[in-house]
Parts: C-alpha cells; structure tokens; sequence
C-alpha cells in the first residue's frame, strides 16, 4: 500500500563573513509542509546596496554540515548559475532584485530537511 508521507521544510538564512551591516537576507516562511509527490517554492527577500550579487540555497540533515544545493546570480550577475549535480533534475531557483525562490519538485521523504538561503554581495 503507498502512503503519502508528509513533508517538513524549514528556512533559515545563513550570513557570510563578506555581508556588511546594511546588508541582509531573511526567510519569508520558517515551516512548510508538503507531502511526497508534490512541489514546494521556498523564498528569501534580501537587501543589500551592492550590484554583484550571488544568492546560495543549501540543505542541512540533523547532525550534518549544510550541504550545497546551487547559486543564482542577481542583479549585474544575472543569468549566472551553478547547481549540484544531485539537485539538477528536481531543483530550480530564481533570483530577482530582492528575493529569491528555490523549487524542489516531485517531493521525496528524503527532501525533508532544514533549507538555508545565503546572500555574497
């Protein structure tokens, strides 16, 4: 008999040591639940004066350093894009002006993990 597991995400933000003060990033939603065959969109706004900007999506499993998922570029360094090999089938991200999205697709129990956004200006 299949069972639809349900699913947990939880957001966070990470700062890097290259952020200033004026700089910051901040998860729009903190849990989000799905069940296993369907999509989820996970969002951060960030603000920052500088024009390069590199917007990170990492995954953390309890007990585990963050693993990286992919990066979108942002502003003057739009269109430039790197994503794991693992993440290439099932994950997307977009990158605007001040925010940023990442879509996990066709859900897995195994996706069920805290979810962190990352900003470089």
């Amino acid at each position: 008999q299949f069972r639809m597991e349900k699913l947990l995400f939880i957001l966070m933000f990470i700062i890097p040591s290259a952020m200033t003060a004026e700089d910051s990033i901040t998860p729009l939603q903190t849990q989000v639940s799905r069940k296993e065959g369907e999509s989820v969109t996970l969002s951060c706004s960030y603000d920052t004066s500088d024009e390069y900007v590199y917007l990170y999506w990492y995954r953390q499993y309890s007990d585990q350093p963050p693993q990286y998922i992919l990066l979108r570029g942002a502003r003057t360094y739009r269109g430039d894009t790197n994503t794991a090999e693992f993440a290439k089938a099932r994950f997307s991200s977009t990158a605007e002006r001040t925010s940023t999205t990442l879509t996990i697709s066709n859900l897995a129990v195994g996706d069920t993990a805290v979810y962190l956004c990352a900003l470089r200006p």
